[in-house]
């Protein structure tokens, strides 16, 4: 048997498990020598992780009157990916509030910012401390708070009291990228512990320890820049945007 537990970890480990040095990469290079816009990454991104989380939590086992949802985003490119998938999960029939912890000087992040004002979607002006009212008022939270992009040493308020906030909540989370508070090189357990995690475009080396359901968004890479990384991903079924691992 360990043999065949052996067997299973190579054949579901095949594909890689980024550096934050190879996912900044892999980016710029999008951006830079494949002609990508950082919008167009973004949308397709917060397309994708809107279709994971219908999959994991579909509107019919959702155990609230209304299929209410709380999406956090911060400021920087985390944050936007955030507030796509938010306005994708309006337009899939769930009734998202976003919560922005520090509003961004990122012109993209105030446009998606602003789509998600014209769609109608409630803004909470502060995360209620007390986690009782936010278990209560939402079937699941989105944590689209910091990236791969974030430097933890620098990280203070507001997000702290936020991380803080969000590891003591009992309704599921869902982490964009990585949960909020990890270190992209390094297996956290002390921080959030999402229900799910939707890595973008690769899975980063943090969620090799990650024991939750687990999706890929973004099947956009091109073919080449996945040799390149020798990404090897997962094979996606039809037409979806996202793979479970």
């Amino acid at each position: 048997t360990n043999h065949a537990s052996m067997e299973k970890f190579i054949s579901t480990h095949l594909f890689m498990f980024c550096s934050k040095e190879e996912a900044v990469a892999m980016e710029t290079e999008l951006l830079r020598d494949y002609g990508f816009g950082r919008q167009q990454l973004t949308e397709m991104l917060g397309h994708a992780c809107a279709t994971a989380i219908t999959q994991v939590f579909p509107l019919a086992s959702l155990e609230k009157r209304q299929p209410t949802g709380l999406v956090a985003c911060g400021p920087d490119q985390n944050g936007c990916v955030g507030l796509a998938c938010a306005r994708h999960l309006r337009v899939f029939e769930y009734i998202p509030t976003v919560f922005i912890p520090k509003r961004s000087s990122d012109a993209l992040h105030q446009d998606l910012r602003l789509q998600c004002e014209r769609m109608d979607l409630p803004f909470l002006s502060y995360l209620p401390t007390e986690v009782q009212l936010i278990n209560e008022a939402y079937n699941l939270v989105v944590d689209a708070v910091l990236g791969p992009e974030t430097e933890l040493a620098s990280v203070g308020e507001p997000f702290t009291g936020v991380l803080q906030t969000l590891r003591g909540l009992k309704a599921p989370i869902v982490s964009l990228d990585i949960p909020s508070g990890w270190d992209a090189d390094e297996s956290s357990s002390d921080g959030i512990s999402p229900a799910l995690l939707v890595s973008l475009m690769t899975p980063k080396r943090c969620a090799l320890s990650f024991s939750g359901s687990h999706f890929l968004a973004g099947r956009f890479l091109p073919f080449d820049l996945q040799r390149k990384y020798e990404l090897n991903l997962p094979k996606f079924s039809g037409t979806d945007a996202v793979v479970q691992l």
